[in-house]
């Protein structure tokens, strides 16, 4: 094989990557305690040590949903006026009429959503 001398260190890193996995794997199946569990008890659910309460296929409200899409949407527009925050000084006025335009969008559908009733839980 002809390499080049500087993918020696990659490739030396991805065998030791390899081996550490493989003999974890290993020492984990071979060495590792062995509990044979069968009937109920295997297939009951488990959570942090607390009884089990319910069924885990109980229906969420469409609320709850709702309210994480919204909390998303909302909290990734933010992340639009960091490239503002940079550069307000280079963009001058004509960038603060385009973030104000931005902002305006952004709270007539924030007035939209709260007008809709999309963020009361109680109905």
């Amino acid at each position: 094989m002809n390499l080049p001398d500087n993918y020696i260190p990659v490739l030396i890193q991805a065998a030791v990557g390899l081996g550490f996995v493989l003999f974890t794997l290993y020492a984990s199946h071979n060495w590792g305690p062995k509990r044979h569990t069968s009937g109920a008890t295997k297939d009951d659910t488990f959570e942090c040590g607390i009884e089990v309460d319910g069924n885990a296929r109980t229906p969420f409200s469409v609320k709850y949903f709702l309210t994480a899409i919204l909390f998303v949407l909302f909290d990734i527009e933010i992340v639009f006026f960091y490239p503002y925050a940079v550069n307000f000084k280079e963009l001058g006025f004509e960038g603060f009429l385009a973030v104000t335009t931005f902002i305006a969008i952004f709270f007539i559908g924030f007035f939209y959503v709260l007008k809709r009733g999309a963020l009361d839980w109680n109905k």
